[in-house]
């Protein structure tokens, strides 16, 4: 199957949706959002790498930074923080630039790798095979993922295992998406981290959206 441009969800919903799927839906469907220390510390920690004025050549590295990428076989499209190109007889041509170019994403996180979960993992393999579709280059086998608390970067390998349930998650997104589906809350522990905690409204009819919600309060208010 081929997404349209205007079909194409945000690769970083990755990360909320296994956060958790109301999360995602309250951010991607119902478009609300709010920030709290970690939302903020993650944006701060992403300026430089999608500063695009500091792409950089070093010899038979190319560095380039917020590169927006998409796969219409997918259905994501996003912006990857640093893709690294090395020159190589085995890569592909780069508009302006002599040679052959390898690409290989490398994608900055706030924290850790210490996490129960594939997200981070699952977002760089899917801005992978976006790169891969886009440029029409061999496999990318091996990418990066640099964490802000440890300051150095890990290797992750794009296995078949890791690309399948890439795109499981995104078949599963859009099925929520088509259907405009916000799933009912089912508290955790981990709600107390979330940014959208006050939003959610656990306590919310399940017959109803959060953004209906929200709309007839306000009305209520201006009457």
């Amino acid at each position: 199957m081929q997404y349209g441009e205007e079909d194409l969800l945000m690769i970083s919903g990755i990360q909320h949706f296994n956060f958790c799927r109301r999360q995602w839906a309250l951010i991607h469907i119902e478009h609300i959002w709010q920030d709290n220390e970690y939302t903020a510390g993650g944006t701060l920690m992403h300026k430089r790498a999608h500063d695009q004025s500091l792409t950089e050549k070093r010899g038979d590295l190319l560095i380039v930074r917020d590169m927006p990428v998409f796969s219409r076989e997918l259905g994501a499209s996003g912006r990857c923080d640093v893709v690294e190109f090395r020159r190589d007889s085995k890569g592909v041509s780069i508009f302006g630039r002599d040679g052959k170019w390898l690409p290989c994403p490398v994608e900055y996180k706030r924290g850790s790798s210490r996490k129960n979960d594939d997200s981070d993992r699952m977002q760089l393999c899917a801005q992978a095979i976006c790169i891969e579709e886009m440029l029409a280059c061999e496999t990318i086998e091996t990418a990066y993922l640099y964490y802000g608390e440890t300051k150095r970067r890990e290797a992750v390998a794009l296995d078949t295992a890791l690309r399948e349930k890439v795109r499981g998650a995104l078949k599963e997104m859009y099925d929520y998406y088509i259907r405009g589906y916000t799933p009912r809350v089912k508290p955790r522990k981990v709600c107390a981290s979330c940014s959208l905690k006050d939003a959610c409204l656990p306590k919310l009819p399940s017959a109803n959206s959060v953004r209906l919600y929200i709309d007839s309060k306000t009305q209520e208010e201006a009457q």
